[in-house]
């Protein structure tokens, strides 16, 4: 068995994998409370793969090794696509990751992954197994902050996956139907943009607000809330392989 880390901006994900095989998923709100949690103790694991999005993760890293082999990913990290982005240092972990897991959906196709969360990641693999980038917009619960932030008078609102309304007939409902009627029509539009260029593309919709969009968006997608985790164990896989 082997662990899966991610950490994100907002919250700590983490699965354990027999072989591909993802058998149980947690979601933490702290490295800290992935500790305490005793998953460490709880499953036989020998190897994990840890990404992050945040600085601060080497305390966490070196309790991490007194238990299990871990993989660092980094730019660094070999993985089984080409990576062609110019700033390869800059890359997020989670985006490449995606990528991977979205190529692994569809190998030798055209793939876009869109990974609603915090921030909407758009990620671009080429029918090659190539890497090439994307887009990176505000996440919903993002536009409702930066509204309230900016303003003087615009209450913080939530996002509201019940409503559905075009025209908002108070301030509030007006805040909820721009930010979230403008996501959708962004990533429809977007998913449109790669149409036009690549007519057979796959895509591909993750994150921690795929429910909303996933019943939203006009066009076809495939999503898997998991594909970001999928993806690290694949890159791990791929890794233990090259060493045999």
């Amino acid at each position: 068995m082997q662990l899966v880390i991610d950490i994100g901006n907002t919250r700590v994900k983490a699965a354990i994998f027999d072989g591909n095989s993802l058998t149980h998923f947690f979601v933490y709100d702290s490295t800290t409370e992935l500790l305490a949690s005793g998953i460490l103790e709880k499953y036989p694991l020998k190897n994990c793969i840890l990404a992050s999005v945040v600085n601060d993760i080497e305390s966490f890293l070196e309790k991490l090794r007194w238990k299990v082999t871990v993989l660092l990913f980094n730019a660094d990290t070999p993985t089984p696509i080409k990576n062609l982005y110019k700033t390869v240092h800059t890359l997020g972990s989670d985006r490449l990751a995606g990528a991977v897991g979205g190529n692994n959906f569809f190998p030798f196709s055209n793939v876009l992954v869109i990974d609603a969360g915090t921030c909407i990641k758009y990620n671009f693999i080429t029918k090659n197994n190539e890497y090439l980038g994307g887009g990176i917009s505000p996440g919903l619960q993002m536009r409702f902050k930066a509204m309230h932030t900016f303003t003087s008078r615009l209450p913080l609102l939530k996002v509201d996956e019940k409503t559905d309304f075009l025209i908002g007939t108070n301030s509030n409902e007006s805040i909820v139907s721009g930010a979230q009627n403008g996501a959708v029509a962004e990533v429809d539009g977007i998913i449109a943009q790669y149409k036009s260029q690549y007519p057979d593309i796959k895509v591909v919709l993750t994150g921690g607000d795929v429910n909303f969009f996933e019943k939203r968006l006009k066009n076809s997608i495939f999503a898997d809330q998991n594909l970001i985790l999928k993806g690290l164990n694949i890159i791990l896989e791929y890794n233990l392989n090259r060493t045999k």
